[in-house]
């Protein structure tokens, strides 16, 4: 394929498919919504199917069925419908089911339901979020190959910027390598053999067979199962122009795309700040984070929250000076468009925050970039 000048939307439906979903379900919620239409109009082309659910319910629980048959599947929504979810993802987790859920998040206030979760229990799943839609395509192709190769759901942190900004980007397939072969799926082979596959979240095997483990037992496996996954998958971040910083910025997702130009401009001022992003807001790059902080005299987190990932930099930096310099940020409509992420706001916050700390201990041109 060639690059195309396409809606964030549509190229993420193309990557999808790109990466071999042939299922997809979901509910209208804008900006959700124009991912959906997106996979309803690509996933018959290529023999998969999309159904337009009747609620989140029955859209996690039909991508479930089809990816408990072995079929690469994914839902998604929005935080309000991902709510709805969490029991089933929690589940998901437990029956160490491959899946991708996207949220086309309204705003940022999502972090703590996507690294965290709301279910019950002990799970974790990874968590991926984009600064821009390049970046996006390669993501979510490699949400499918991560949920395959760690057999657990994987979630995909979008929202409106991303879902309506237009770019020229490439949607083929990428190659991250083989898969596990899925020898757990449902698909029909086993069934009236006296030894028939299950998915379930409270057992691994029938009670005949075996290697049956009590379900008990079987919960306690939920902490090796959270540290493999940790294990299996190394942090992703990104950061700039860190070495030597009195002041760094950490953020994520796309206002992290703005976050990184202020700093770039600032720096090229001859200021003594740098930039920080995890990729991955779990695992969160801890060990990375304290790296590129190693020099600083305070950190700032831009987020547009009233404070979530600022936990995360806090649990990595231990007794630092941190300050939250992002907020609250929605238009009228509440869909996420924010009226304080512009540049201009974004460098005022930062240089109250350098001006804050007072002269810095060397200067700026012995600072590399």
């Amino acid at each position: 394929m060639s690059v195309e000048l396409l809606e964030g939307s549509d190229a993420l439906a193309r990557a999808m498919v790109s990466a071999g979903c042939r299922f997809f379900a979901g509910y209208p919620m804008t900006p959700f919504t124009e991912v959906l239409e997106g996979m309803a109009r690509l996933l018959p082309e290529v023999g998969g199917a999309c159904v337009n659910a009747e609620s989140e319910l029955e859209a996690v629980g039909m991508a479930w069925g089809a990816a408990a048959g072995g079929v690469r599947a994914a839902t998604g929504s929005v935080g309000q419908g991902l709510s709805l979810m969490q029991e089933s993802i929690a589940e998901l987790c437990f029956a160490r089911v491959p899946m991708v859920f996207i949220n086309m998040a309204r705003g940022q206030g999502d972090y703590f339901q996507a690294t965290r979760g709301g279910g019950h229990g002990d799970y974790r799943t990874v968590t991926l979020a984009p600064v821009d839609l390049a970046e996006a395509v390669v993501l979510i192709q490699r949400a499918f190959h991560i949920a395959d190769c760690l057999r657990n759901p994987v979630m995909f942190m979008g929202d409106y910027y991303l879902a309506h900004v237009i770019e020229a980007v490439e949607t083929g397939p990428v190659d991250f390598g083989p898969v596990p072969d899925k020898d757990w799926m449902l698909d029909g082979s086993t069934s009236g053999s006296g030894a028939a596959r299950i998915v379930s979240s409270i057992m691994p095997y029938k009670r005949n067979d075996p290697r049956y483990i009590k379900y008990g037992t079987y919960l306690e496996t939920s902490g090796d199962k959270v540290a493999a996954l940790e294990a299996g998958m190394p942090p992703l971040f990104e950061q700039g122009w860190c070495d030597g910083a009195d002041y760094v910025v950490a953020a994520y997702g796309t206002p992290a795309r703005i976050v990184r130009y202020v700093v770039g401009q600032l720096r090229a001022e001859g200021m003594r700040v740098g930039f920080f992003r995890p990729i991955t807001l779990w695992p969160f790059p801890a060990e990375a984070l304290r790296a590129a902080t190693r020099s600083a005299r305070a950190i700032g987190v831009y987020e547009l929250n009233a404070g979530q990932m600022i936990e995360d930099v806090r649990l990595s930096v231990g007794d630092r000076a941190i300050a939250a310099i992002g907020g609250i940020s929605f238009d009228h409509s509440g869909f996420g468009v924010a009226p304080d992420l512009t540049p201009v706001k974004v460098a005022a916050r930062i240089r109250a925050e350098l001006a804050a700390l007072g002269p810095s201990a060397a200067p700026a041109t012995e600072i590399a970039a």
